[in-house]
């Protein structure tokens, strides 16, 4: 493969890293690679780097087993119900998994933070100018009907997604110019500038749709539909029951089934996703054997509810697996967009009304760790006072940020846990007091004589065991909480629409943040119905760190930068952090085991592999090590928080390594 970059040329048919980008071949024999300058060459090794260190040849993930048993099924549980089989669609629900049927030009190593390695595309072009990045198709790559996958087929997938598809896509590939097919095999994307390293990276993920599939007219890409679609990836649906349940086949002939990013994955050869609309059922279902594993996001149910004869018994086995991941920020979230939201001394003083030690004590079993940033677990967390590199970011706009950022570090309300936050809540009276708000015989009205009142809108009944005490904090400093609970469809359609007053969100954090931070939290996504700018943050301010962020050229450079965001964001208070952990917490059936290696970064499930009961103990043993209940308390684990859409963009979530539901 040829990498052209900055006038020197790298024959590689191993592994090329740029800002988080690496490119591999994935031949069976890796040879070194050839760095020329001219005609001289300069140095030989495995790899290259813009930011850290390459990454290795590989014949496989080194947390697969490439001689894992194919067989069995797995069946999992999902929520609430379904009626899209369309992802990347703004309409309609869609269902749990379709990632399982979709292959991307590249694939992503879990062992690596941000490390691409071929899929589809086995070779790449990065122009001397870094305007452009050329992919070249793995002439075996098809689809599942045997059609072969063509540069037409990536073009085709671009323009729709960007035409036709959420949202998302405009404000993501917002700084691509243009794609072009070159030929049946290679494929050009041209960029509008240099100054974003991460486009290389973005694009590489890009999943291939079928053109010769959704150009026939009774395909409608804008609709819902539960007519399965085409894919090329390791599994094919195979059966459909409207809201209940999908099921996913394995391919027996996947084209890429040979490849090393696949090699000891996708072991099962049936996945199936059933739909429980009540979690508690859904908990219950696990226990009496209705599906094979659970991730478990209730520190209360961890902690007491596995207490059954299956566990005892070995029938059902509890894992407790270390992740290095970046962890979502979730909490309460504020529509700025809302008349009662816009002063910033208001959003702080209810702030002051969520105790989080009297949760964690009494709820959580004292197993979470309060979130104190939007890159928490990252290295990249806004600590103590800003150093010189951030305040070089920052200066330019001090006259638009509070002042306390400049002389002292964000601190979140604290209180001893007993449930007495008296002193907090005074504090937030003199807040309301300051942005114009009095209380009079209990009620916290406005000189308009307006009441102060929120709708928490959620999807998750068991959020409200959170939400009740908060209600009863704030009813003391005169506001009003009414907590509005409502099916998972009519909460993704309230979501896209911004019609709420306050939501739980959570933002799903990568170890190399770059374009998506606009979607989360740029003015631009603020007016776009769909996007993820929940809290309708519009502030210069925000946008020129998120700048800042996007155009980094090096890891240190990214690092302030995120740091520099981070900062204006806490103190923008646009949310109530709470908490996150940084372990999978998974329950599962003995028959389904995993390799003896952990990836660093977020649990994969498809290095699993179906063992039935008298198979040998060798691979057993690959189901420990196990935490009890009780051992997970007693250590003060960490809870694991993820994003609040269900069902929404799976794929691209998925692939930048996002969880789909916010935790309690």
């Amino acid at each position: 493969m040829m990498i052209k970059n900055s006038g020197t040329t790298h024959r590689i048919s191993s592994c090329i890293m740029g800002l988080g980008l690496m490119l591999a071949v994935p031949s069976i024999s890796y040879a070194e690679l050839e760095i020329k300058t001219g005609l001289q060459t300069t140095l030989t090794h495995h790899g290259t780097a813009k930011y850290g260190q390459p990454g290795k040849p590989f014949l496989h993930f080194d947390y697969a087993n490439p001689n894992a048993p194919k067989g069995g099924k797995l069946r999992m549980a999902a929520s609430g119900t379904f009626d899209s089989l369309n992802s990347y669609s703004s309409k309609g629900t869609a269902v749990t998994g379709l990632n399982l049927i979709y292959d991307t030009l590249m694939t992503q190593s879990n062992d690596e933070a941000f490390s691409m390695y071929p899929l589809v595309a086995e070779s790449a072009e990065i122009a001397p100018d870094k305007m452009s990045i050329q992919f070249n198709l793995n002439p075996e790559a098809r689809f599942h009907d045997g059609k072969s996958i063509t540069a037409e087929d990536v073009s085709y997938t671009f323009k729709l997604l960007i035409e036709k598809g959420h949202p998302f896509f405009g404000s993501y590939y917002s700084d691509i110019e243009s794609v072009k097919a070159l030929n049946k095999g290679q494929v050009l994307f041209s960029f509008k500038s240099d100054q974003n390293p991460e486009l290389p990276f973005i694009m590489s993920q890009l999943p291939i749709l079928p053109k010769h599939y959704w150009e026939k007219p009774e395909n409608d890409f804008s609709s819902a539909s539960l007519t399965p679609p085409l894919g090329s990836g390791p599994y094919k649906i195979s059966q459909v029951d409207g809201g209940r349940s999908i099921s996913y086949q394995r391919v027996a002939d996947y084209w890429g089934k040979d490849l090393p990013v696949n090699k000891g994955r996708y072991n099962f050869d049936e996945v199936i996703y059933d739909y429980y609309r009540d979690e508690h059922v859904a908990l219950q279902g696990l226990k009496a054997g209705a599906y094979d594993l659970r991730y478990e996001t209730v520190a209360k149910n961890w902690a007491t509810a596995y207490d059954v004869p299956a566990v005892h018994n070995g029938d059902l086995v509890l894992s407790t697996l270390p992740t290095i991941s970046p962890a979502p920020i979730q909490g309460f979230a504020y529509n700025l967009r809302r008349d009662q939201f816009q002063d910033r001394k208001v959003r702080k003083a209810i702030s002051y009304a969520m105790d989080f030690e009297w949760l964690n004590r009494n709820l959580f079993y004292n197993s979470y760790i309060r979130s104190s940033s939007y890159f928490n677990n990252s290295g990249m967390e806004a600590k103590g006072m800003p150093n010189e590199d951030e305040l070089a970011l920052l200066a330019p706009w001090k006259k638009q940020l509070p002042e306390d950022l400049f002389t002292k570090p964000y601190e979140l309300p604290v209180s001893d846990g007993s449930g007495n936050i008296r002193s907090n809540l005074k504090t937030a009276l003199s807040l309301l007091k300051d942005a114009g708000w009095t209380l009079d015989n209990g009620q916290l009205t406005n000189s308009k004589g307006e009441r102060f009142s929120i709708e928490l809108l959620i999807a998750q009944p068991s959020m409200e065991r959170v939400a009740l005490p908060f209600k009863k904090n704030l009813e003391q400093i005169g506001i009003s909480l009414n907590i509005r609970t409502v099916d998972t469809s009519q909460y993704i359609q309230r979501l896209r629409d911004f019609d709420y007053d306050m939501i739980v969100v959570g933002y799903g954090q990568s170890a190399s943040p770059g374009n998506e931070q606009s979607e989360f939290w740029g003015s631009t996504a603020a007016d776009t119905k769909g996007s993820r700018n929940y809290m309708g943050i519009k502030d210069p301010v925000v946008d020129a760190m998120i700048g800042h962020v996007i155009n980094a050229h090096s890891r240190q450079e990214l690092t302030t930068a995120v740091k520099a965001l981070d900062r204006v964001l806490l103190w923008g208070e646009y949310l109530i952090p709470q908490w996150y952990y940084p372990y999978d917490r998974i329950a599962h059936s003995s028959k389904v085991v995993r390799p003896d290696a952990e990836p660093l970064y977020n649990t994969d499930l498809y290095t699993w592999w179906i063992e039935e009961a008298n198979a040998s103990e060798p691979s057993r043993k690959a189901s420990t090590p196990v935490q009890s209940p009780v051992d997970d308390e007693q250590s003060n684990k960490w809870l694991y928080s993820g994003l609040v859409l269900l069902g929404l963009i799976p794929l691209w979530m998925h692939r930048r390594r996002k969880r789909t539901s916010p935790i309690d």
